[in-house]
């Protein structure tokens, strides 16, 4: 403490130095890969935010058992709904956003000829729009700061043909140009930007691909097995919080498959 003389008084203010507490935001982040990089953000010492559109039970009970967290609701398929999480991080946390991980994504997955327009509108709406009007609104918090880092989350689809999955194939090869485009454009601002594309990985999501299809798969993996959420996790980590002469980039987390 500082002890000061103030008319004959003592008054004694105490002088705290801290860091200051970074905030990380993670969309879709409730579950499988999400859920997997608000952990190691955690662990990395970030005070989480746990955005969920659906998965509300979920995404409360991972900020009960990781703490130091907060959950956010919105569907970032809307302008409305990526909206709401901005005017609740401008309002409630200081317009303070360090890093933003943008994982929300879905895949419905069928054949050229049978997808429907509806689910090629709404992979769209979720996998791209979402993630390009994400960056464009939380960005604003960190060009202010002159710093940040954003990671999405693409795929090895979006580098790979698979048959059946041509509409988030593309989604997540836009995501990946995307990427390059907005490291150019925030490099001014200190702002890092590179995405993070997993290959197979052991989640709800690929635990709906037929065992007959997954062995086959696993031929193509030099690893020969599915990677788990946590080694996702840890490249996010990486890039969160090392890495600083690397934007623009894609790293594969694939166990070889690809890269």
């Amino acid at each position: 403490g500082k002890i000061l003389q103030a008319h004959g008084e003592q008054v004694v203010f105490i002088i705290r130095n801290f860091m200051e507490e970074k905030i990380a935001l993670v969309t879709g982040g409730g579950t499988g890969i999400g859920a997997a990089c608000c952990n190691s953000l955690s662990q990395a010492g970030f005070k989480v935010g746990i955005h969920y559109n659906s998965s509300k039970d979920k995404a409360e009970q991972l900020a009960a058992e990781l703490g130091n967290c907060f959950i956010i609701q919105g569907d970032v398929s809307t302008i409305e709904g990526v909206d709401a999480v901005y005017d609740v991080i401008k309002k409630d946390y200081n317009s303070q956003v360090d890093v933003l991980v943008n994982n929300a994504g879905i895949a419905l997955d069928n054949p050229i000829f049978t997808a429907s327009l509806d689910d090629f509108q709404k992979t769209m709406d979720v996998n791209v729009r979402g993630t390009w009007y994400m960056i464009k609104r939380i960005a604003r918090f960190m060009i202010r700061k002159k710093a940040g880092r954003i990671i999405n989350i693409s795929s090895v689809i979006g580098s790979v043909p698979n048959p059946t999955q041509s509409v988030y194939g593309m989604t997540k090869a836009a995501i990946d140009n995307l990427t390059k485009v907005a490291a150019m454009e925030l490099s001014q601002y200190n702002i890092l930007v590179n995405s993070v594309a997993p290959g197979f990985i052991d989640t709800d999501m690929t635990k709906k691909i037929p065992e007959e299809l997954q062995k086959e798969i696993f031929k193509k993996i030099p690893l020969g097995r599915m990677g788990q959420p946590e080694e996702v996790g840890d490249v996010v980590k990486f890039l969160a919080t090392s890495g600083s002469y690397i934007t623009g980039s894609i790293v594969h987390v694939n166990g070889g498959m690809y890269g």
